[in-house]
């Protein structure tokens, strides 16, 4: 799967997205609209990742979806 199908399809990965990064408000879901950046830059802020760790973790979850 690829990051544009998850964009297009955000409203059905957001629970995914949520049971995979617990720390992340509905509000912050809301924000992150399924823009990649947004959705790193929340995981920085929520976790304190730094941001090629973040970009690392989003690549690992994507390859399993």
């Amino acid at each position: 799967m690829n990051w544009n199908q998850i964009e297009g399809n955000w409203e059905q990965f957001k629970g995914k997205v949520q049971t995979q990064w617990g720390k992340l408000t509905d509000d912050d879901l809301d924000v992150i609209k399924g823009n990649r950046k947004q959705l790193a830059g929340r995981l920085q802020a929520r976790y304190g990742k730094a941001e090629e760790e973040a970009e690392r973790e989003i690549d690992s979850w994507l390859s399993r979806h």
